[in-house]
């Protein structure tokens, strides 16, 4: 085996562990204010504090990745999710579960810097497929987590599903130590504490606003000042950052037209993905009593879902393929319009847990071949030396799109209920206002790919050919 398909496939492994463990909770996420002792709105911050911290580290380990090189970020993000999730395994009360929590969401930072360095080292003919794979399992660790943690579970004391993704994070992390090449890929110079710092506030209480929107309220006093806070936090950063010569995220180049539109086109897609994993299993559990519900239980609504993981990961070796035929541009409008598609499925067929399977297995070949689209035309317009922070605000643009929406499913699913058994459950007709959002916010990110301008990339494919090919 070639030293870059075996470097490919520790990096894609490190991803989809490091995207399994941010989903283990789901299967015991109504049982946390039992297990831990405390009161639900409480416990929901073990699920809040991963994405938070995860939102975090993409950027600053995008960024120290081009400071200091992108294996040995590797490497410390690899060392977090193995504390954490010890930490999380050895865990009986609040505190230290959301100690473990926060290090499991650093860890998401292995993403965006494994996907800028799958570019230096694979080779040309390699790179794009290679990017799409390690780009889907940011959705794939996620769907086969679901129905692995639920197993886990309900099989053995809750405490293993932290000690399986500790297994896995070990694993991960001697992968990347003993596997991985250490590049001369460093652009040296200082981390930017002050911007740090900075992004860390605005982007918190910007994610705290809308997350918590729906338990809060829309309009009330904490959900307006977290956000608006929040906002103005960033307004500040973002003119610190201007005036920075060595700056944390180079807002210029984040502005430019290509990146900029690729980085909204994110939002919309990411909002698209996230969608379907909150009202599918929802809409398989409910009774069938209902009249529309079909009675699966959670692991039976885990499995059913578990096949669209698998057809992401399918899906990437075909938007490789795609991105060297008509370009990443096309490849990613392409896979948002799959991806819509699978919504308008969902919207006409509901009435069978086969009909919702068919349904997200198109949304999610759409999520596997735009997915692998968008650092590709990120990294399209920047440096080389610029990469890892690129990335890094591409993949937020993504969290930021899913936070979005998990917070307006949940609303509305919740604004249009009717009676069952005396207890309020959403009607048919929110599930389907639902499905059809999620293809309005997939066909959006059709139309804003398609403004982005062509991206000629054989300067920058040379560029990289000749960092991968540096000594270390």
């Amino acid at each position: 085996m070639s030293r870059p398909l075996m470097t490919v496939i520790v990096l894609c492994f490190g991803g989809m562990t490091v995207s399994l463990t941010q989903t283990l909770v789901v299967p015991i996420q109504g049982q946390l204010p039992t297990l831990l002792g405390t009161s639900p709105s409480n416990a929901g911050w073990v699920v809040t504090i991963t994405l938070l911290a995860g939102a975090v580290s993409m950027v600053i380990s995008g960024r120290l990745g081009d400071l200091l090189g992108k294996q040995r970020v590797l490497v410390a993000t690899s060392s977090l999710l193995v504390l954490g999730s010890v930490i999380s395994a050895m865990s009986d009360s609040l505190a230290p579960m959301l100690v473990g929590r926060t290090l499991q969401g650093f860890a998401l930072g292995f993403i965006p810097v494994g996907i800028a360095l799958v570019r230096e080292v694979t080779p040309p003919e390699m790179a794009n497929t290679a990017i799409a794979a390690m780009s889907a399992t940011l959705g794939v660790g996620g769907a086969i987590g679901l129905p692995l943690s639920a197993f886990v579970a309900q099989t053995f004391d809750w405490h293993a599903i932290f000690w399986m993704g500790a297994v896995l994070s070990l694993l991960m992390a001697a992968g990347v130590v003993l596997l991985v090449p250490h590049l001369n890929d460093h652009a040296g110079g200082s981390l930017d504490l002050v911007g740090a710092v900075g992004l860390t506030v605005g982007l918190v209480a910007t994610l705290i606003g809308v997350s918590k929107a729906n338990a809060w309220g829309w309009t009330s006093g904490r959900t307006l000042g977290s956000f608006l806070g929040g906002i103005a936090v960033l307004v500040v950063w973002g003119y610190y950052q201007l005036r920075r010569e060595e700056p944390l995220v180079n807002l210029r180049v984040t502005a430019s037209r290509p990146v900029l539109l690729t980085n909204i086109a994110a939002i919309a897609i990411g909002f698209g993905m996230m969608a379907q994993s909150i009202v599918i299993p929802q809409l398989l559990q409910l009774p069938t009593a209902t009249g529309f519900g079909l009675g699966q239980s959670l692991l039976a609504a885990g499995l059913w879902m578990a096949p669209g993981g698998l057809m992401m990961m399918a899906f990437s070796p075909v938007s490789g393929r795609l991105m060297t035929v008509i370009g990443p541009k096309r490849t990613l409008m392409v896979g948002a319009a799959v991806l819509g598609l699978g919504y308008l499925t969902a919207f006409f067929l509901m009435d069978a847990p086969w009909q919702l399977l068919i349904a997200s297995s198109i949304a999610a070949a759409g999520v596997g071949i735009g997915y692998g689209a968008m650092p590709a035309l990120i990294m399209g317009n920047v440096e080389p030396r610029e990469a890892g922070a690129a990335v890094g605000i591409n993949a937020l643009m993504r969290s930021i799109g899913t936070t979005s929406a998990a917070a307006i499913m949940v609303t509305v699913l919740t604004s249009s209920t009717t009676d069952f058994g005396g207890t309020s459950i959403p009607t048919e007709g929110a599930y389907q206002l639902c499905f059809l959002i999620g293809a309005i916010a997939a066909f959006i990110g059709v139309g804003l790919t398609a403004l982005v301008p062509h991206v000629h990339a054989r300067a920058a494919e040379a560029e990289v050919v000749e960092l991968a090919q540096a000594p270390a």
